[in-house]
């Protein structure tokens, strides 16, 4: 049971927490930062690609489960830490060819090959759809401030990336290298 000292203290250090948030609002601080100054950083879990090109994160290895195609374009951008615009993509058509004949074992049809062309369109909205659905993926397994590290994201027209630190990731699958395209 709390004293009413602990219970005095406890009341007084949210009034000056209140008083605190007035004021910081007073400055101009939107209530996003304010927010953030109350979460908690939550440690970002490892995430592991198995030799069959599963998703893994952390010990309990949670599966994050994407179609074929999803999955290939998010290797491509785990791939490239530097990250990549988006207007580029037809550059990486080679590269995402080879990781999605690799994530779909089972061959490439006309089809597939049409759907790598269209991600790789700049001028079409494939690319956003297949980053909105490796956004929802990753949110419906982990908070969204930290799925936020694992989805590809970033400012229109600038480079687009995963902000996951690349120690954090275990390849356990053979990817292609560059040389190899």
């Amino acid at each position: 049971m709390k004293t009413t000292n602990e219970i005095n203290e406890k009341q007084n250090l949210m009034m000056e927490v209140k008083m605190m948030i007035r004021k910081l609002r007073d400055l101009g601080v939107s209530e996003k930062e304010l927010a953030s100054l109350i979460q908690t950083e939550q440690p970002l879990l490892k995430l592991t690609i198995s030799r069959d090109y599963r998703l893994y994160l952390g010990e309990q290895r949670m599966e994050i489960r994407m179609e074929p195609l999803v999955k290939a374009v998010y290797l491509l951008f785990l791939r490239h830490p530097e990250g990549i615009i988006f207007k580029n993509l037809p550059d990486y058509r080679q590269e995402l060819t080879r990781i999605y004949s690799d994530v779909r074992p089972w061959g490439l049809t006309d089809r597939a090959l049409q759907s790598i062309e269209d991600v790789t369109n700049p001028m079409l909205n494939s690319i956003n759809e297949k980053c909105a659905r490796i956004r929802k993926a990753f949110s419906e397994q982990l908070p969204k401030s930290v799925a936020r590290y694992y989805s590809i994201s970033g400012k229109r027209g600038e480079v687009k990336k995963i902000d996951l630190v690349r120690a954090n990731v275990v390849w356990k699958c053979k990817m292609p290298t560059s040389q190899g395209l």
